[in-house]
């Protein structure tokens, strides 16, 4: 994830950087995979404004992100990486073996095409996700689980990552 700056042409555009959106390779979400996402913007059930400054924005689909990884044993080849506008961190589309897609976490190093596999004799590799016991020390690790089957809860922001330590 590229960082691009602005020249300051005017004051406000002097210290304003976006993202590049070098690695999105895919600009339109999965439809079976997104669902509509319905936000109060601050008003009532009668729609009356009970909180003041909210609302704006776009209108947004939220993508169902797999954050369990519980199809054990399937292998998927990614499709496609994609922006997510509910998240900073980008997500990737995975195709599985059995027809079945998937949105995950994009992990840093995860290219278009590659395979990946969810199962507790994994290999060690990007995108591979395997129980933390499986893993050696010193191992960079994203969405963990705090207890098994519940899903990813730590280190599902854009480029975070923690360290497998004892």
């Amino acid at each position: 994830m590229g960082i691009r700056f602005y020249r300051a042409y005017t004051p406000g555009t002097r210290n304003r950087s976006v993202s590049d959106f070098q690695e999105i390779t895919k600009s339109k979400p999965e439809k079976s995979l997104t669902s509509s996402n319905h936000r109060a913007r601050g008003r009532n059930n009668r729609g009356v404004i009970t909180s003041q400054q909210r609302g704006g924005g776009h209108k947004r689909l939220y993508r169902q992100i797999d954050f369990r990884r519980n199809k054990q044993g399937i292998p998927a080849t990614v499709f496609s990486v994609e922006y997510d506008p509910n998240r900073n961190a980008r997500i990737a589309l995975l195709h599985y073996k059995d027809g079945e897609k998937r949105y995950i976490l994009h992990p840093r190093g995860l290219q278009v095409g590659e395979s990946v596999i969810s199962n507790v004799e994994a290999p060690i590799k990007v995108g591979n996700a395997l129980p933390i016991r499986s893993m050696p020390l010193g191992t960079e690790i994203h969405n963990i689980e705090l207890q098994p089957g519940v899903g990813g809860q730590l280190a599902r922001a854009a480029g975070s990552v923690e360290k497998k330590k004892k």
